[in-house]
């Protein structure tokens, strides 16, 4: 047996986030706000501490910073269950770390401090621990400088010799984002990213003609995040199935994405078939959109299937 259903690779970062924020005093003046709140962050972090929330076995593949903010993060991550053992660590950069000023309405604008996720550099001599795994998550690519250099594909393509099912996520894509891709994306089971980001690195707007853009690539399916409009999962075949969203009242939408993962990874490490893994997904997306930070509003399966059952949509 695999030491971990699910290990999860790239940017974990801490996030500091404030709420209601409506604007910023001026020069040294103060605002008073509700609540205050830290918790593990990021494109692989925020989808690994869901997972583990909703009961299987996952590792973070990570570098951290010696500092305060890897101390919180690791404590977190103990007292979630989640293997560290494959964390590293460096004493030249800070944790990535992310400030974030909810507005009333949920968006969260964000100041991003670029820190040792940058360092993060999985040698081919780890790939045996890392592979350990049923599935393997990958997230933050744009934002790995060392793993961007290649070995981000390495890994993939080992982990689909192996047999791992492979999913993965990115952040804030830019010019260059699509070169960096095209190695990756014929190892990826599942490209999980927003609907706006896919859109924005294929040039279109239909989902069906974005995933077509992507599986020309190699991916092997496409689930495209949109927001309060639910998500698209849609396969090789032609196959295309829209997700509706839960409705809640929304406090704070940080993190729903990569949430959304960690829900669809744990469910599908649990048995469930795919379409459903994306119903489990959009629950907990739901869920942390109700609290604020990444895991907000997730307590554990069945919780998350007793919010399902409660409100269920037509």
């Amino acid at each position: 047996m695999a030491a971990f259903d699910a290990v999860f690779v790239g940017l974990t970062i801490l996030d500091i986030a404030g709420r209601p924020v409506i604007d910023i005093p001026p020069r040294g003046g103060v605002a008073f706000i509700e609540q205050i709140r830290l918790n593990p962050a990021g494109t692989a972090a925020g989808a690994n501490i869901n997972a583990a929330k909703l009961g299987i076995r996952t590792a973070a593949v990570a570098c951290l910073g010696e500092d305060e903010k890897a101390d919180f993060i690791l404590a977190s991550y103990a007292r979630l269950g989640i293997d560290c053992s494959l964390i590293q660590s460096t004493a030249q950069q800070e944790t990535s770390a992310t400030i974030l000023p909810i507005r009333p309405n949920g968006e969260r604008p964000a100041l991003h401090c670029r820190g040792a996720s940058d360092a993060l550099f999985v040698s081919e001599e780890e790939f045996d621990a890392i592979l350990d795994c049923r599935f393997l998550h990958h997230g933050g690519s744009g934002l790995l400088a060392a793993m961007d250099r290649g070995q981000s594909a390495l890994l993939l393509r080992a982990a689909k010799a192996r047999g791992v099912v492979t999913s993965f996520d990115l952040i804030a894509p830019n010019e260059n984002t699509l070169e960096l891709l095209r190695p990756l994306l014929p190892s990826v089971d599942y490209f999980m990213p927003s609907l706006e980001e896919a859109s924005y690195l294929s040039g279109r707007t239909d989902p069906a003609d974005i995933a077509r853009f992507f599986f020309e690539l190699g991916v092997g399916t496409c689930i495209l995040k949109d927001g309060e409009n639910g998500s698209w999962l849609l396969t090789g075949d032609g196959g295309i199935e829209h997700i509706a969203a839960y409705r809640v009242n929304a406090v704070d939408t940080t993190g729903c994405g990569d949430s959304y993962c960690g829900g669809f990874i744990a469910a599908l490490a649990r048995g469930l078939s795919i379409k459903e893994a994306c119903e489990v997904a959009s629950a907990v997306a739901a869920l942390v959109a109700t609290g604020m930070g990444s895991d907000a509003g997730v307590v554990d399966w069945q919780h998350t299937q007793d919010f399902m059952a409660a409100n269920r949509r037509g």
